[in-house]
Order: structure tokens, then C-alpha cells, then sequence
């Protein structure tokens, strides 16, 4: 699959895979100094890229692990989405779950993105469900003996 990639400054930095078989891209910080995030706070950090996620697919932006259990930085929504139809710039909002400030420095791979497909649906209003054995147990439900 190839994707269309818009270089919205001259610094920025195509998505880069760590190994051959690595299912997400690496994404850049593509800021031209470095950005401090509080204890607990969030930071818009811009990519310098926007995309053509083809249709039937979206981007969605992970953490990387590295920068999440080492320095305590994930994506604010946790999974961020890019869809088939946006072609605005990719940001990504770190948010900082450590009690100390991080720093995020021009350059650094900050979340990785994996294209994924997605099956739309339509929603139907109906006035029963189908009967299943676990029926409305939920959360914990399918774990008790």
C-alpha cells in the first residue's frame, strides 16, 4: 500500500519502521525547539506532516512503548485516529503521566501510527437483542467460576 505524504516543513521526517516486521511507523516531533510538559499536562506536538489515508483504512496513532514506560509520555486519547477523508496536519497530544516534567526534543520518534482497516456500519433500532449465554454480565462477568 502506498500512502500520500504531504512535507508541510522542511523539517520534517517521513514515518520510519524500527524493523521489518514492525506493524506501526515511528512519528517525529517536528518542533524547532524542545517542548516541556508538566506532571499530568498535555502538549500538541506537531508532526510537519499530513496524509492521504486511503479509503476503507485510518491511521491510528499508538504510543511507543519505549517512550511510554520509560518516560511516562502516551497519547492524550490514547489511540488517536487519523481518517480516510482528513488532510490536515498530524499532531499528536502527549500527555505526561509521570509526577516529574519530560521533554520532548526536535527530532524524537514520539508515537507510532499503524493503517488499519475499518468495516463501516449502519445502526438499526430494534426492540430486542439476540439471546447469548452471557447475556448482560459485564464488566469482570466472564471471569467468575
Amino acid at each position: 500500500m502506498e500512502i500520500n505524504v504531504k512535507q508541510l516543513t522542511e523539517t520534517a521526517q517521513l514515518p520510519t519502521r524500527g524493523s521489518e516486521y514492525a506493524a506501526g511507523y515511528d512519528l517525529y516531533a517536528d518542533i524547532q525547539e524542545a517542548i516541556k510538559i508538566g506532571p499530568h499536562m498535555t502538549a500538541k506536538i506537531a508532526t510537519g506532516l499530513a496524509m492521504e489515508i486511503p479509503e476503507g483504512y485510518f491511521g491510528a496513532i499508538f504510543a511507543r512503548s519505549g517512550l511510554a514506560t520509560k518516560e511516562s509520555l502516551r497519547p492524550a486519547n490514547c489511540v488517536g485516529v487519523i481518517d480516510a477523508d482528513y488532510r490536515g496536519p498530524v499532531m499528536v497530544a502527549l500527555h505526561n503521566d509521570a509526577q516529574t516534567e519530560r521533554e520532548v526534543t526536535p527530532g524524537e520518534r514520539i508515537a507510532q501510527l499503524v493503517v488499519m482497516p475499518f468495516l463501516p456500519v449502519t445502526f438499526h433500532t430494534v426492540e430486542e437483542l439476540g439471546e447469548t449465554s452471557r447475556g448482560e454480565g459485564g464488566f469482570g462477568s466472564t471471569g467468575k467460576i
